[in-house]
């Protein structure tokens, strides 16, 4: 974790991973080249109200502790804000479905002259 200027803008993204709901906070974001996919990096972790990282998020750290930068397929993301400042990151679980619905891309329609 390096130091952040308040001007920095910070992202919360959240998305789906094997039927849980992931939700973590992030500097940087952008489309990546790998086709399909987002590039996280500089995870964000805070800490809890007295100094401490609550047992949710402590696993998340030490599930990211080496990870430079994370790449998440796009079909996985539910959503990105960028917000004031960081939350709690946390993962809860999903509906039960581990089935993700295939992206579907809209083209417009042809000319056919």
């Amino acid at each position: 974790m390096t130091t952040r200027t308040p001007s920095e803008p910070t992202y919360r993204i959240i998305f789906q991973q094997q039927g849980d709901i992931f939700e973590i906070y992030a500097s940087y974001i952008y489309q990546s080249e790998l086709y399909g996919f987002i590039e996280v990096e500089q995870l964000l972790f805070g800490e809890g109200a007295q100094g401490e990282l609550d047992s949710e998020e402590e696993k998340l750290k030490e599930t990211f502790a080496d990870v430079k930068r994370t790449f998440i397929p796009m079909n996985s993301i539910i959503r990105i804000d960028e917000v004031e400042k960081e939350g709690t990151p946390k993962v809860s679980k999903g509906d039960g479905s581990n089935v993700t619905p295939f992206p579907v891309m809209s083209f417009p329609p042809r000319d056919n002259d």
